[in-house]
């Protein structure tokens, strides 16, 4: 990822621009150019980086910080950008892609979308997570350009190969081998995620085992392809709350999105099944007060709440969330929460951890709507609720995606999984725990060996027709030095279990694990960060304006999604004394005939 950064004006500059990234990207490197010198930026603890900038910015030396606020959103900080200088600022990262029906899917997030600041949420300002972007207004372009290029090599032909976000243009150099770039004459695409959805010949992903040896440390990751589905006429009825968010951010294209994924996901229950609906801004509506049977009438009901809605206000989930689980349930009857939303706020942690506190009550699965989806939140619930994340970024894909989310949560594949080693020694092995299996993708474990490659990968679990083994040897694999990446992913996956997926109680303990995971392995992370310092004084007095570098609105996004921008403060606060204004005066004109009579 290569970001590029000049100083048009007269004047030196500090800059200071957010960008978002996977939630599951493991950022291992970054370099700063000024001119033809090439700076290697270091990893530090947070504090000390932070220190070591404001001490460069101040001696008028040329500097970058990089920074996370939160797993998916970044911010870079620039000190002393001269009249005219270019600063190029370069990020590697690493990330696991696993397949879900056979599908890859490959996401550029290109812009951070706007963020409620729920009150619920003091340890963001405190951490100095709070996600404070300036954004263009709606419809105006904005001063970046994007430029894509990737390159995929399978190892076996492709069989499919699209794009849903943007026009591409695909060279082929083998079946197996596909180069890209975009094919747009608009330079302004940098306002929605790049998507890129690949598929191999054969549909169905094998077994494996990949590894990595070291001097020091030797790293594994072990894929298990799960069983076929059960038929869904043998899955009991089920109770679905749907909880739908219809704040400011939503209206437009998200909330008309939502309506349409709504009606397909309602008007496809069974007739055996339950369900209500819970409608959250800054507060919330409930459809009823106790759960509906999935006929007609109550169909229609749901849908014509669904219709009436528009978008406008904040966005409390945690509080729509604790309604939900608080509502009255039928014996014997498995509840699911689906959550609807953007995912515009910035009080994920709680989110997370109620959940988490919660899943003897029901597991929660997450839809995003929206061109820049907030996949930290979308990911976070989906992980937290031991379910899976589904993405519409446009209204083409909400009946598809609606039929992919009934047959994910209606056929479940595998439960009580387990995954052994016999003969192949491991430790540090990650994730600790894994959840029932709804859906069609492979079982990834992370971890460490030791000794001999030798042995074998056992998986037992319960599928819809009795228990399931599968085996994998592992004498059959030789460890390749290309699969360096697996010491940052190792590194990134047990990071993500030690912050509990940003829990906002993270122990004193975890937090020095966190930092010294970071340091090691020289990963970003929310208490490391890397800092490039040029060490030249260009600027003497140190003076320079500070800048905040504007965001461009996710596309389908409206002014409502930043309503608490000063210029709309001052707005509402005008019509609101003009109202004020109207009734005094009323009220003034009617006084003498009262008194009068």
């Amino acid at each position: 990822m290569t970001q590029i950064y000049r100083n048009e004006g007269v004047r030196p500059i500090n800059a200071t621009y957010m960008f978002p990234a996977s939630t599951r990207a493991a950022v291992y490197s970054m370099r700063m150019r000024i001119g033809d010198q090439v700076i290697v930026a270091k990893i530090k603890e947070r504090e000390k980086a932070k220190e070591e900038f404001e001490t460069a910015k101040k001696e008028g030396k040329s500097a970058s910080l990089l920074e996370e606020n939160r797993p998916n959103v970044f911010s870079m900080k620039l000190a002393n950008i001269m009249p005219n200088d270019q600063i190029e600022i370069e990020l590697r990262y690493s990330e696991l892609l696993v397949p879900t029906d056979g599908v890859y899917e490959v996401i550029y997030p290109t812009v951070v979308g706007p963020r409620y600041p729920s009150p619920e949420d003091p340890s963001a300002a405190k951490e100095g997570r709070k996600v404070n972007a300036h954004y263009f207004r709606e419809g105006k372009n904005p001063s970046s350009t994007l430029y894509i290029s990737t390159r995929i090599s399978a190892g076996v032909p492709i069989e499919e190969l699209n794009c849903t976000s943007h026009q591409i243009s695909p060279e082929w150099q083998s079946p197996a081998v596909a180069q890209l770039t975009l094919d747009d004459p608009d330079p302004f695409q940098g306002n929605r995620d790049f998507v890129l959805r690949y598929r191999l010949k054969g549909k169905r992903i094998a077994s494996g085992l990949i590894l990595f040896q070291s001097e020091d440390e030797n790293f594994f990751l072990y894929m298990a392809q799960p069983p076929h589905r059960v038929a869904v006429e043998d899955i009991p009825a089920r109770e679905y709350i749907f909880v739908v968010d219809v704040s400011g951010s939503m209206s437009g294209f998200p909330l008309d999105t939502s309506k349409q994924l709504l009606e397909d996901l309602i008007g496809e229950l069974r007739a055996s099944d339950f369900f209500n609906v819970v409608l959250f801004a800054g507060d919330s509506t409930l459809l009823s007060e106790k759960p509906l049977q999935a006929n007609q009438e109550n169909i229609d009901r749901a849908i014509q709440l669904l219709e009436e809605q528009r978008g406008s206000g904040g966005t409390e989930l945690l509080s729509a969330l604790q309604r939900a689980m608080a509502l009255p349930r039928e014996e014997s009857v498995s509840r699911s929460i689906v959550v609807v939303t953007d995912g515009y706020i910035s009080g994920e942690g709680e989110v997370f951890e109620y959940i988490r506190e919660n899943l003897d009550k029901s597991n929660v699965f997450a839809f995003g709507i929206g061109t820049s989806v907030n996949r930290y939140l979308v990911e976070g619930v989906a992980k937290a609720g031991m379910g899976e994340p589904f993405i519409v970024t446009g209204e083409s894909e909400a009946a598809a995606m609606a039929a992919k989310f009934r047959e994910y949560i209606q056929t479940p594949v595998l439960t009580d999984i387990q995954v052994r080693s016999n003969g192949f020694e491991t430790y540090d092995v990650y994730p600790s725990r894994l959840p029932d299996l709804l859906a069609d993708r492979p079982v990834i474990v992370f971890g460490k060996w030791r000794g001999p490659a030798t042995g074998t990968f056992e998986l037992t679990g319960k599928s819809g027709r009795g228990d399931y083994v599968t085996s994998l040897d592992v004498g059959g694999i030789q460890p390749d030095s290309t699969n360096v990446a697996l010491r940052y992913l190792w590194a990134r996956s047990r990071i993500t279990e030690l912050s509990d997926y940003g829990s906002a109680n993270i122990s004193d303990e975890h937090v020095r694990d966190i930092t010294s995971l970071g340091l090691k392995y020289n990963l970003l992370t929310r208490y490391t960060s890397f800092i490039a310092v040029r060490e030249v004084v260009r600027n003497p007095d140190g003076s320079a304006t500070d800048v905040n570098q504007p965001l461009p609105l996710p596309i389908g996004v409206s002014d409502m999604a930043i309503g608490s921008e000063p210029e709309l403060v001052w707005l509402f606060a005008v019509l609101a004394l003009i109202a004020f204004l109207i009734i005094v005066r009323r009220r003034l004109v009617r006084t003498p005939a009262v008194a009068g009579g």
